[in-house]
């Protein structure tokens, strides 16, 4: 039997086709091969069009189909993962009424904060976990207020992730894990957040419709199954934002286990049984995949908005002919600490471990004498490193202690020199595993049709490929003189 995810990135849509029974990625295809544009109208601003993104999959099911390797009417579920926050607005008839504002996009800050003034800051974190900050629900009271002609016209709003749904089955629906991402979901109250909904005079017809993650949101369209060579009526069996379904793809389901990614955004996303929330919402709490109001499941998300975009950025400056691992190899030959340069990864829009604050990606105490592209892209790890540090401290004084984290052998991560970098400077062991989002949301759609009888089956031939362990503090008085640097910012 197989299964089909689909990985909705900022960056491309990457499908993946498993087989149930070994847990084995049988094709996979990407789309585009190169960057998709994120349309920026203004400074600060981050849109996409979700349209795009649907004929990315298509297409991408398309290449996957062209390998011969398997018959697509032998597809029995489909899941879905997705870039988190963003927003999706259809008319009645499911037709796009403008581009996404995307996780990255900065315009609503302050409409955020001040939600959280007048709502009140502790109401707001012991009910909603978070700052309305820059997530979703403070996105669609942008629209409303500067675009009402647009509002008018809304019959649902939806995250990414429920827009693919939709476009495969007709159906509209989101979850509580979805829903908690964009700060709609009182965890206090186990509902929609009235506050939320009173605050910003939301229209409460507007909210799809909640199932659990792990169920039937819709049934494959006769039209699109024709199209994509797959079976009708196959469930759309699991959906998930991104961070949450990585750590679905490491087996990250339990109060207690961490899990990384060093993508077009680094995270660290740690599983936890409490109720507990940052009192400056600079980490940020979550429904996990597996949270029921019997079973308290809470993912803690750390995020860096620009950790993969910046080492792309610095590929295309420093090293435009080189490939990546080139790259990686040429960071090897500066000496560890880097002579002193500096970088502040903050590039990507406005970061919520920095309070919601913009101030952009910085190179600091560059000596033209000294400095050469070596110490350049080493130092940009470094950097990124460094930024993960910062932020799991921040998770440190909140409760969060991992004394493993898990991450997929990808992106950043292919970098030997960086992963001891984050290992060393964390002091945190790293178990390296052959994961992919894609696969993750295959596996995820096994669990929702019921294809395994338990999550520990679908994982059960899961095995990390290598344990990166600390074994140096020598870029400590690095990493201080950084911390100094990026606090005289703040």
């Amino acid at each position: 039997m197989l299964l089909l995810g689909v990985d909705i990135g900022t960056s491309s849509v990457k499908v993946s086709v498993v087989d149930a029974g070994s847990q084995k990625v049988i094709a996979s295809a990407q789309y585009p091969d190169v960057e998709s544009p994120i349309i920026a109208i203004h400074p600060g601003w981050a849109e996409q069009s979700p349209d795009m993104w649907w004929q990315h999959t298509q297409k991408a099911i398309e290449m996957c189909n062209g390998t011969g390797l398997y018959a697509p009417a032998d597809i029995a579920a489909i899941g879905i993962a997705y870039q988190m926050h963003g927003l999706v607005l259809v008319d009645k008839d499911q037709q796009v009424l403008r581009n996404s504002i995307i996780w990255c996009d900065s315009r609503a800050v302050e409409i955020g904060d001040r939600a959280f003034d007048v709502i009140g800051e502790e109401h707001c974190l012991s009910h909603l976990l978070n700052s309305p900050g820059n997530f979703t629900a403070s996105k669609l009271a942008w629209v409303k207020r500067n675009e009402p002609e647009i509002y008018d016209r809304v019959h649902k709003f939806m995250l990414p992730g429920d827009f693919i749904a939709m476009r495969f089955t007709g159906e509209i629906s989101s979850s509580i894990s979805s829903l908690s991402e964009g700060i709609f979901y009182d965890f206090s109250d186990n509902r929609l957040s009235e506050d939320i909904i009173d605050y910003f005079d939301f229209d409460r017809a507007l909210f799809p419709s909640i199932k659990p993650v792990f169920s039937s949101h819709g049934h494959l369209l006769a039209s699109v199954a024709q199209k994509l060579k797959l079976k009708a009526g196959i469930p759309i069996s699991y959906k998930a934002g991104d961070q949450p379904n990585n750590a679905l793809s490491l087996n990250v389901l339990n109060p207690g286990e961490v899990a990384a990614t060093a993508g077009t955004s680094g995270v660290i996303y740690g599983v936890s049984d409490q109720l507990a929330y940052d009192p400056q919402s600079r980490v940020n709490t979550f429904a996990h995949v597996n949270y029921t109001e019997a079973q308290k499941r809470l993912g803690v998300l750390l995020c860096i908005n620009g950790v993969g975009s910046l080492y792309r950025w610095t590929k295309t400056i420093v090293g435009p002919d080189e490939n990546y691992i080139q790259l990686n190899n040429k960071a090897k030959e500066a000496p560890a600490g880097s002579e002193g340069l500096r970088v502040l990864p903050f590039g990507n829009g406005a970061e919520r471990m920095l309070n919601n604050k913009l101030i952009g990606a910085q190179f600091c105490n560059i000596d033209l004498n000294i400095h050469t592209q070596a110490h350049v892209i080493r130092a940009v790890q470094e950097g990124i490193a460094f930024a993960f540090r910062y932020g799991l401290d921040i998770m440190r004084e909140n409760g969060m202690n991992p004394t493993v984290i898990r991450a997929g052998k990808n992106n950043l991560f292919l970098s030997d020199l960086f992963t001891e970098t984050f290992v060393n400077i964390t002091g945190v062991p790293v178990e390296l595993y052959k994961n992919d989002g894609s696969a993750g949301a295959a596996l995820g759609a096994g669990i929702g049709a019921n294809i395994f009888s338990s999550p520990k089956q679908a994982f059960e031939h899961m095995h990390p490929v290598q344990l990166v362990e600390p074994t140096s503090k020598q870029l400590e008085p690095a990493y201080r003189e950084w911390k100094t640097l990026l606090e005289k910012q703040l």
